[in-house]
């Protein structure tokens, strides 16, 4: 298990989703030994074709300095994943997503050149597939801790709600 909440997360809902999911895996092996880098989510959906690289992180860097980082680790993948996933002869959607947990994209909608999710635009996407999208309705193994809280979460929002806003709950109408 990781050690990483942004990273537990992503893992856990793409793993839900359907996808093979490889954590913390280090590509670009060195002939003197280590390796070059680490992607720290890799995602495989075989029937769809669809894979997704995740960088989660919840540094309060600049956005210049998160910027080169995401930039460094997309590169890593767009080096080694193909080979990782069967070579370059397969058409593989590859998708690259930074998952931030501190700070919003509305100004900063990529970085290192692909997509930037904030923690609550993620958290926002898992809440609405169980709340009436695709997910509606279907339970969430206990394997998913994270998933599994959010699930009940969306399934009891009347009660939820009104505790994060500090109001009444009998004010407040739906």
């Amino acid at each position: 298990m990781s050690s990483n909440y942004l990273e537990q997360l992503a893992a856990e809902w793409y793993e839900y989703r359907g996808f093979f999911v490889r954590r913390q895996l280090m590509v670009g092996p060195k002939a003197a030994g280590g390796f070059e880098g680490e992607l720290a989510i890799l995602a495989v959906h075989l029937e769809r074709g669809d894979v997704v690289q995740v960088e989660p992180s919840m540094d309060a860097h600049s956005w210049e300095k998160r910027e080169k980082r995401y930039q460094a680790r997309f590169e890593l993948g767009r080096r080694f994943i193909p080979g990782l996933i069967g070579g370059k002869n397969r058409n593989w959607r590859l998708r690259q997503v930074a998952l931030v947990g501190l700070g919003s994209s509305t100004n900063h909608p990529g970085l290192g050149g692909d997509e930037v999710h904030s923690l609550g635009e993620f958290l926002a996407q898992i809440l609405g597939a169980f709340r009436g999208g695709e997910l509606a309705g279907q339970p969430v193994p206990q394997q998913y801790p994270i998933l599994r809280t959010l699930q009940f979460v969306a399934d009891n929002h009347k009660a939820a709600i009104p505790a994060l806003m500090d109001q009444d709950p009998r004010q407040i109408s739906f």
